[in-house]
């Protein structure tokens, strides 16, 4: 059993065709979804399909990307719209983008923050997305920690090995994309090797970052057996046991679904 731990099916052409994106997942032996947050206006989206989709998981949060559309979010405001449903089992996407800065960066900071608060309060896993802000992100996550425990899940990690080290070093999760499998990243390859695989979850980031050979394409999570497959491979492990421990993972990070 695998599960993609984090999927945007909100989002379009997936959105259009569920039923037939899980149908395929089912055959790659897919059988649980978290779908990620991104913004308050398309929750609604996520809440709907939590409803219809038994097997199906959610979060609440702001990208960096949106932080400057909800400037005033504050980790209350959060809290809320998790107790809406009790399939919400984690807190996210936030974090930090200087790659793009689509919002000012202190304001990613201000909601990072609050978002970091909702989760220890709440004791739900954190989903934390990084780009081009390793120092900032690692300073912060380290900072927050000291105050409280937090459960922090690194999605689609392209870091350094010296920053997944730092990372694992305050307890964080980290998650391999369809990245890992591309020609030009194996450095990341590399540091994926040496990550333990008792730290490791699987993603597709769908309907993005489509694994080789798959590349360019659109998305969805049946293609999580690229990823799986590279990294066992990487691992010399069975693809079968290394999909067994990406699913303790999960479970021991998020708790058991029901």
């Amino acid at each position: 059993m695998i599960i993609d731990s984090h999927c945007h099916l909100e989002f379009d052409p997936l959105h259009g065709d569920l039923d037939a994106v899980f149908q395929r997942a089912f055959l790659n032996d897919v059988r649980y979804f978290l779908t990620i947050s991104t913004k308050d206006s398309s929750y609604e989206k996520i809440l709907q399909i939590l409803r219809k989709y038994k097997f199906v998981y959610g979060t609440y949060g702001i990208h960096p990307h949106e932080a400057k559309s909800h400037k005033n979010i504050k980790s209350y405001d959060i809290l809320q719209k998790v107790k809406i449903n009790e399939k919400i089992i984690g807190i996210g996407e936030s974090g930090l983008d200087y790659y793009y800065k689509n919002s000012d960066i202190d304001i990613q900071k201000k909601i990072f923050v609050e978002h970091i608060k909702a989760s220890q309060e709440s004791n739900l896993p954190l989903i934390v997305h990084t780009r081009s802000a390793e120092s900032d992100t690692y300073e912060i996550l380290k900072s927050e920690i000291k105050n409280k425990k937090l459960k922090v899940l690194i999605h689609c990690f392209t870091g350094s090995k010296e920053f997944a080290k730092k990372l694992l070093d305050i307890g964080c999760f980290i998650s391999a994309s369809g990245i890992v499998t591309f020609k030009n990243s194996k450095d990341l390859a590399e540091t994926f090797k040496f990550i333990p695989n008792e730290r490791i979850l699987v993603e597709t980031d769908s309907p993005y970052l489509s694994p080789d050979p798959l590349r360019g394409k659109i998305n969805e999570p049946c293609n999580i057996i690229y990823t799986l497959k590279f990294l066992s491979k990487i691992k010399n492990l069975d693809e079968e046991s290394f999909a067994k421990t990406t699913t303790e993972n999960f479970f021991k990070l998020f708790g058991e679904l029901r």
